[in-house]
């Protein structure tokens, strides 16, 4: 595959002060449902990490400086050229990254209203004036940027978790320094630095340097870069997080989930499996919002299990770029090991499977476990593959016991007749997120997004959050003349 954006050729190289080779060589990105190449790309290493700051420091005074309306411009260009080539970013997605066509699809739409979004800050007041008690004295507050920024992004959703901390970091007038995951370094790295590029951001605010271990551990710990953005695993988010502190950057970590769909009594059952599916199922479960613990009041439990296997059951499984298929690929052998061992182990405990467990090479079924209770693997852990496991409780107290039993907390979701119900449940989750009467998975770039416990240290995404999380205070008096003091 080559990309069809015009310009320089990225294939081999990282994108820093240009398109140049990276101190860690290269690697062939794979298509999982083939294993076929899809193309060679650029590694940095911590050196080129280092450099990268460097050149960032360099030029984010001029970018801050630029009016803001200028800023915002290139945020515009770059969402406009986005739609004029999301085919091929979706095309990207669906080969480096397994998503099948809709997932692909959707995942453009938001990295579209994350740009356009972002676009809008710059130009948006960005101070107080404050009371003073002294006559001839002003004071003011404002926001500044950060400096630099490393943004530390994954392979599930590249593109949006991407964009989501870049749009709006730059906006702010900060440079960035995306690590993207290795594994799809060009649907969530290359692609992005092209369209900047060709949107005229000026050269050296962007980086890009595709790598694993190294550069991440580089990002967090160099001094020259005042924050770092995480999106993964709760395990790697605690490295980095230790890591952050040590130079005193300020660190925003949205981690792992185990999250907690509620199937009430009075609810609908049908739209409340066809919830429990999408959440689920959607991208072979790979995503960090996923329903990983369908809790269920036991009069409408066998109904649920029914309907919910029943679904499971046609979808189909298969290669998304040539079939029509509902699921396409774990990301890699390590996943499918890990999702075979959770179900298998959970059925070992005492489960049964009501659909799928089953997978031929990294193409795993959608799978329903009954039985499931809070002592198994299925329960504990966060799956990241196409697994519901159904746990049945008596009533709404044990719902919320069962749900707030376990050390992730981003989000829930409730099913139920009654809004009221939801609420008053809702009032007791310790999750920076709850839908009611909608399924787990959901994103707007205008709202908070975050977690609490294990799944991270707030919500840090949306409109109004960038502020928080991409600039800083900064208190100026003035006076028009100096006058002495008592010593």
């Amino acid at each position: 595959m080559t990309t069809t954006l015009a310009g320089t050729d990225w294939h081999g190289k990282i994108f820093s002060g240009g398109w140049r080779d990276g101190r860690g060589g290269t690697t062939t990105t794979v298509e999982p449902a083939t294993g076929a190449s899809l193309g060679d790309i650029g590694l940095a290493d911590a050196q080129d990490v280092s450099d990268a700051v460097d050149r960032a420091t360099a030029a984010q005074p001029a970018w801050a400086a630029l009016p803001g309306g200028e800023r915002a411009a290139v945020l515009r260009r770059t969402a406009i050229l986005l739609g004029d080539h999301r085919g091929e970013f979706e095309e990207w997605l669906i080969r480096e990254g397994g998503g099948v066509p809709g997932k692909a699809a959707f995942e453009v739409d938001l990295v579209l209203s994350e740009l356009w979004e972002a676009s809008a800050l710059p130009t948006q007041p960005y101070g107080h004036l404050l009371p003073t008690s002294e006559a001839g004295r002003q004071s003011i507050a404002r926001r500044v940027p950060i400096g630099v920024v490393g943004v530390i992004s994954p392979w599930n959703f590249p593109q949006i978790l991407s964009m989501r901390a870049v749009a709006p970091a730059l906006a702010l007038g900060n440079a960035v320094i995306l690590k993207p995951d290795i594994q799809t370094s060009v649907a969530g790295g290359v692609l992005l630095a092209r369209l900047l590029e060709e949107a005229g951001l000026p050269d050296g605010v962007f980086h890009v340097l595709p790598g694993d271990a190294e550069p991440g551990a580089a990002v967090a710990e160099h001094p020259g870069i005042g924050m770092v953005s995480f999106t993964g695993s709760t395990a790697v988010g605690r490295k980095v997080g230790e890591a952050a502190g040590r130079t005193l950057k300020r660190v925003s970590l949205e981690l792992g989930g185990n999250n907690a769909l509620i199937v009430l009594d009075d609810a609908d059952l049908e739209v409340a499996s066809s919830a429990g599916a999408w959440g689920a199922f959607l991208h072979q479960g790979q995503v960090c919002m996923t329903a990983g613990r369908h809790i269920v009041l036991e009069s409408v439990a066998d109904q649920y299990l029914d309907h919910l296997a029943a679904r499971a059951k046609n979808l189909p499984v298969g290669n998304p770029f040539t079939d029509q298929v509902a699921l396409g690929p774990l990301i890699n052998e390590t996943q499918l090991k890990n999702v075979d061992r959770i179900v298998s182990e959970t059925v070992a405990a005492g489960a049964e499977v009501r659909a799928g467990a089953n997978h031929r090479g990294l193409f795993y079924e959608p799978t329903v476990l009954a039985g499931v209770t809070s002592s198994m693997p299925a329960f504990r852990e966060e799956i990241f593959g196409p697994v519901a496991p159904v746990i049945v409780v008596r009533d709404e107290d044990e719902a919320i016991a069962v749900a707030n039993d376990s050390e992730y907390g981003l989000v829930a979701a409730i099913q139920t007749g009654s809004v009221e119900r939801g609420r008053h449940i809702a009032d007791s989750l310790r999750t920076g997120i709850v839908h009611i009467n909608d399924q787990t998975l959901n994103n707007d770039a205008y709202a908070p997004f975050g977690g609490m416990g294990a799944s991270g240290n707030g919500a840090r995404f949306g409109t109004q959050s960038s502020w928080d999380e991409f600039t800083q205070w900064q208190w100026i008096t003035s006076r028009d003349q100096a006058h002495p003091f008592p010593f």
